[in-house]
């Protein structure tokens, strides 16, 4: 079914840009594949979706914004644009805000980048993948790796009701994404969205937890243990929003995210000493990619922070699984 579907969308394309390169044309196939799962969902379910952009764009806030466009004409009732948090990425929201187009902004791991992301770009959702900060310590045997997500998911919430007590026209939701068990849909409550698998809700059901029971824990300090020989403000970055990187995402918003591009927000970064925008060679992208999700933080400790280092490692994630999807679609139209 989803083979006829390429094939008979990229013949459908030629005929109307006989021209059209290959690589643009798996780029526009691949566009037309996620809007055709996603308005099955929304069929299904009658659900709003995030439908994500492809990874390719995630250094173009120009084209980001083009196909946030072209999601929301597919379907402005229930389309929310999943955007890839990156230099480029935060002004393409800021664009596509002010379009009026909803936006899920993904891959964030610390409070900072979702406080600059409400006060530059509005978007509707930010996340924390607080499962696999959690992995990140204990994998990385910093520590044993509990509480890690929970608290940043915390410290990203009250920041972002702060920003929205102060300034009522500040829309952003947090989401707390990456769940693994029932125990963290119980200790994360107060927060806006969860994403959560069927695995834990159905074991958060099994516990049959009194109504009564479960309360706001927006209040929490969840302490995290970490080994001796850790460098605990390396890892504190995560759920701390200091007054220096308050300036530094107001001094940002004030001049206005649609007029931005990355390599102003590189600049602020490196003149404010935030360390939130490090780059990547194509080379050191592709050592992250083969490590996966969870990076190897003693390779990468001196070079950039961590959740710049967890939101590369996401991406990279992202690009080995979109690029078995293109590799398909690749295949399908050039046979046929």
């Amino acid at each position: 079914m989803l083979d006829f579907a390429i094939q008979n969308t990229a013949q459908r394309v030629r005929a109307l840009e006989p021209n059209i390169a290959l690589d643009e044309l798996i780029l526009d196939v691949a566009f037309v594949i996620n809007c055709h799962i996603a308005l099955r969902l929304v069929s299904a379910f009658d659900a709003y979706v995030s439908v994500e952009l492809h990874p390719a764009f995630a250094h173009s806030a120009e084209t980001t914004f083009r196909y946030a466009q072209r999601y929301y004409a597919v379907c402005p009732e229930r389309f929310i644009v999943k955007i890839p948090l990156t230099p480029e990425g935060y002004c393409g929201v800021a664009k596509a805000r002010e379009d009026g187009i909803p936006i899920n902004f993904t891959l964030g791991f610390s409070a900072r980048q979702n406080y600059l992301a409400a006060l530059l770009s509005r978007p509707n959702y930010v996340n924390i993948f607080l499962g696999r900060l959690n992995a990140v310590v204990a994998d990385n045997r910093l520590g044993d790796g509990k509480n890690v997500g929970e608290r940043v998911t915390l410290a990203s919430q009250n920041a972002l009701i702060a920003l929205r007590t102060a300034d009522t026209t500040v829309p952003t939701h947090q989401i707390a994404a990456s769940m693994r068990n029932a125990e963290q849909m119980v200790s994360l409550a107060g927060v806006d969205v969860y994403t959560v698998p069927p695995k834990a809700v159905a074991e958060f059901y099994q516990q049959e937890h009194a109504p009564g029971s479960i309360t706001s824990r927006l209040g929490e300090d969840y302490a995290v243990q970490l080994n001796a020989d850790a460098d605990r403000a390396y890892i504190e970055t995560l759920w701390t929003v200091d007054n220096n990187f308050k300036r530094f995402a107001k001094a940002l918003a004030a001049r206005d995210g649609t007029n931005l591009t990355g390599d102003d927000l590189r600049e602020a970064d490196r003149d404010f000493g935030t360390h939130l925008f490090t780059a990547f060679t194509a080379e050191e992208q592709t050592e992250i990619r083969t490590k996966g999700k969870i990076p190897d933080v003693a390779r990468w400790k001196s070079a950039t922070s961590l959740d710049n280092l967890m939101t590369e490692s996401a991406l990279q994630s992202f690009v080995v699984d979109q690029s078995a999807l293109d590799s398909r679609i690749r295949d399908l139209i050039t046979r046929g």
